[in-house]
């Protein structure tokens, strides 16, 4: 077995080398409004430091934004109506960058025209890290190739959808982490590790919403289940759990209510504008596009796992694993399914969520089962 799980691994390693080698030949002028706005707020944090979180267009008196947006042809204008991903600010008159302020900031700590590869590329080694963990974790033949089969699918999603947007990148790590830290956190035996595992993957989400504001969604299915749980049990600890996820999340999420204070005047004002504050509204083409789109194919996987685990008896951290997931599947398909606007990223996060976790959960049930059947013999015993 340990020859076989170095090969495995050797596998995810060549899919990541692949990966890194096709990042090394990116640009950073490929013609994307969004690209250009996520590296001028790189630029405003390593010009400013924290004070780049206030992204009011009059601030490039540098003319960075003008040099980039003329770098891939849009036409130059003085009017910042016309200037791509910026919105009027009604209470602060600024016209400001709408996006959060975490992916700039990652963008920040690299140097400028080499910042995207680098971010791609450590994002990936993260990813194929656990990758090698669910691997390694996989105690017969059957987990091990699941475990290497969805290993190199992660690695060669950090290209393709990820690519689309910068945004998406680091959220993949955070999906990993918090996929990883879930089953832990319904491995855990004592009350206390439950509640610093519970407060961990609130905070790591809170961190994933300053790198795209639908990672809010990301939290649903924690909140569902912990309200379900605490109506039928009635335990003090579950309320203790829900209250420490949402302060975690609330504290994760200090740096864009910040922002939003700073650049919309209100820490709970959004930054967008235009189509993506729309209410929602049942769109049939919107639904094709995803029922046509790669994004569809791991939803269902995803939707077909959760749906076996529950069924399945025994094995109550799985179970519950699978709880979470199922909401956060149907909150967040509620969401982007009404939502006037397709890409083909907007459901990657709670998919490779949903899969990170049930995976986890599923490698690490054998040692639940050992431990519970083991304890079980010393008490008949």
């Amino acid at each position: 077995m340990r020859y076989l799980k170095a090969f495995c691994g050797l596998l995810c390693f060549l899919v990541l080398a692949s990966n890194v080698w096709s990042m090394s030949r990116w640009s950073e002028a490929r013609g994307v409004y969004d690209d250009i706005c996520y590296l001028r707020q790189a630029h405003l944090f390593q010009r400013f430091g924290l004070g780049g979180l206030d992204t009011d267009i009059s601030r490039d008196d540098d003319h960075y934004l003008a040099s980039k947006l003329k770098q891939i042809g849009f036409p130059a204008s003085s009017d910042p109506a016309t200037v791509p991903c910026h919105n009027l600010m009604p209470a602060t008159k600024k016209w400001v960058i709408q996006y959060p302020p975490g992916t700039g900031f990652l963008l920040a700590l690299f140097p400028q025209g080499f910042q995207v590869i680098p971010l791609y590329a450590t994002a990936a080694i993260i990813v194929f890290g656990f990758a090698l963990a669910a691997v390694n974790y996989a105690s017969t033949i059957p987990s091990l190739i699941l475990a290497t089969v969805f290993g190199d699918t992660a690695i060669y999603l950090m290209i393709n959808p990820a690519k689309a947007s910068y945004s998406i990148a680091p959220t993949m790590v955070v999906c990993a982490l918090s996929g990883f830290l879930t089953a832990r956190l319904f491995l855990a035996k004592r009350p206390r590790d439950r509640l610093l595992l519970t407060g961990t993957v609130g905070l790591l989400i809170g961190l994933a919403v300053n790198f795209r504001l639908p990672n809010l969604f990301l939290s649903s299915g924690f909140f569902v289940f912990f309200f379900a749980a605490f109506l039928l049990s009635r335990k003090i600890e579950t309320v203790l759990q829900g209250a420490m996820f949402g302060v975690a999340l609330l504290v994760g999420m200090a740096p864009t209510l910040l922002a939003n204070a700073i650049n919309a005047g209100s820490p709970f004002s959004t930054t967008y504008g235009a189509v993506d504050v729309m209410p929602p509204e049942l769109s049939f083409g919107v639904i094709w596009h995803y029922l046509a789109d790669m994004q569809f194919v791991l939803l269902v996987l995803a939707g077909v796992w959760t749906f076996v685990t529950l069924r399945r008896t025994g094995g109550n951290a799985a179970r519950q694993t699978a709880l979470v997931t199922a909401a956060n599947l149907l909150v967040n398909l509620a969401f982007f399914l009404t939502h006037p606007v397709f890409t083909p990223y907007y459901t990657i996060p709670v998919a490779m969520l949903s899969l990170w976790s049930l995976l986890f959960a599923a490698l690490l049930a054998p040692a639940e089962a050992v431990d519970d059947g083991l304890a079980g013999r010393a008490a008949r015993a």
